[in-house]
Parts: C-alpha cells; sequence; structure tokens
C-alpha cells in the first residue's frame, strides 16, 4: 500500500512543526503518493481527483489571513510535498488526534468543539464578520481524514464523504454534545485509483461495505476525540513553546510508528 509503513496496514502520517507568529505550531502530514482518488470539502485541494498527500496544519487561535489556501500550499511546499494534494487547517490540537481502523478502513481526526452547531439553525439577527474578533474566538473545528484502500467511482466517493458526516454527528450525540459539529469543519476521503484489476465499488453509503467500515471508525475517532477536547478545555491551553524541539517531530503518529522520534 503506498504511503504506508512495510508491512503494516495503516498509512503513515508523520507530525512535523514550523515556528509561526511567535510560537511552534505543529501539522500532520500524510504522503499517499501516486494512486489515490480524494474528494474533500478542503480549502486547499478541496473537490474530487488524485491527490497525493495531505496536510493538517494547526494555526494560532484568531487566524485572520484571507488566503489560507496560500499558506497551507508554502507549508506543504515547506515538508517537501509536490504535485496536488489536500491542506486542511485548524487551531484545535493536532498532537491530541484521535483514530479509528475497521476492516481496513481508517479515520484520523483532530478535534475542537468551541463553537459546536447545528447545520440547520435559523438565520442571525445580525451578519456575523467574515473574521471573527479574537476576543471572541474559540477554536472549534473538526477535521477527518478517511481512508478506504480500495478503488471506488466518483459517486461511491462522494457517498463515502456523505457518510462520514453522518458518523461524525452520531458520535457528537453520543458524546453527549447537542450539535451536528462546527461551523468550519472539513473532510476529506481517500480510496484507490481504479486501476483495471479491481472493480471500482460503486456504493459508499453506510450499509455498503467500505461505507459501514468507515462510519465505524469515524465514529469511535470523534468520539475518543470529543471527550478528548472536553478534557482539555476544562484543563486549559498548554503552555506554548517559541521553536520546534525534538518531541514536535513525530515519524508516525498512528501505532505502527508512534514510537518512532524524528531528531532535529
Amino acid at each position: 500500500m503506498t504511503g504506508a509503513a512495510a508491512g503494516a496496514r495503516l498509512p503513515v502520517v508523520r507530525r512535523g512543526a514550523r515556528a509561526e507568529d511567535g510560537s511552534c505550531r505543529h501539522l500532520l502530514v500524510w504522503e499517499a503518493g501516486p494512486g489515490w482518488r480524494m474528494v474533500s470539502s478542503a480549502v486547499l485541494g478541496g473537490g474530487i481527483g488524485e491527490r497525493g498527500w495531505v496536510v493538517n496544519a494547526q494555526v494560532r487561535a484568531g487566524y485572520d489571513r484571507l488566503d489560507p489556501d496560500r499558506h497551507l500550499a508554502e507549508l506543504a511546499r515547506a515538508e517537501g510535498l509536490r504535485g496536488p494534494g489536500v491542506g486542511l487547517m485548524t487551531a484545535a490540537e493536532v498532537d491530541d488526534c484521535t483514530w479509528g481502523e475497521d476492516g481496513g478502513a481508517l479515520a484520523l481526526v483532530t478535534t475542537g468543539i468551541g463553537v459546536p452547531t447545528w447545520a440547520a439553525a435559523p438565520p442571525p439577527a445580525a451578519p456575523a464578520p467574515a473574521v471573527p474578533a479574537p476576543a471572541r474566538y474559540v477554536p472549534g473545528t473538526i477535521n477527518i481524514l478517511a481512508v478506504v484502500p480500495a478503488p471506488v467511482t466518483d459517486a461511491g466517493l462522494v457517498n463515502l464523504l456523505a457518510t462520514a458526516t453522518e458518523a461524525k454527528v452520531q458520535a457528537l450525540l453520543d458524546a453527549g454534545y447537542t450539535c451536528t459539529g462546527t461551523p468550519s469543519d472539513a473532510v476529506c476521503v481517500a480510496v484507490r485509483t481504479p486501476d483495471g484489476h479491481r472493480e471500482a465499488d460503486p456504493f459508499g453509503g453506510p450499509r455498503s461495505p467500505w461505507g459501514a467500515r468507515l462510519a465505524r471508525a469515524v465514529h469511535r475517532a470523534v468520539v475518543e476525540g470529543a471527550h478528548r477536547d472536553r478534557r482539555r478545555r476544562a484543563q486549559g491551553p498548554a503552555a506554548p513553546h517559541r521553536r520546534p524541539v525534538a518531541d514536535c517531530l513525530c515519524a508516525n503518529v498512528l501505532p505502527a510508528g508512534a514510537v518512532t522520534r524524528l531528531t532535529t
């Protein structure tokens, strides 16, 4: 499996770091390589098509750049990534990512529920500002990376994205939240590119084989992420440090290499 460790079934997702806005900021990187099609609501590389990598970058609370796509592209280049990819962004703690796996389907989630929201909320009495004021901003984004190691048609891929979103909502309700998510949530689902050797699965709903597996993986990861986010908020923000140190970097945040640290 391209982008996976030798002998391991899970992809390799490393953690990088950079100095930005006076503090060390972390990011998760999956170098998937060729042979993957992705659908995403991400600000960089969103839509559907061939993609070779995914970045989930943590930014400061009160982030107010109006060109997040350009910012994410810069971060990807700094990580040595080339070609088309997907860039996600969050002010939530990416170090405390959670994951779920079911029958080969994987979900890796970063969770911040600072602004719990119902999707069909009534319109606000006054227009919301385009950029929240830092004094009023509370980090809140749930980013989901979902991986299915099988070819799926475009229609099935879109269906998988909908299934992942349904599972996220179920997980939030099961974790005790009265919301469907936050206003800035993003999802990326990756499947193998059809190669002529295996027929592409046309289905991705919650009762299809891959949809059911992916839903359970997403549900597991989001439930755990929601509980962890609640505990983090009760404890207050962690003390920041200005520049990356050795412990900021990790060769793989998933179990196959979670204890293998990179050196500066």
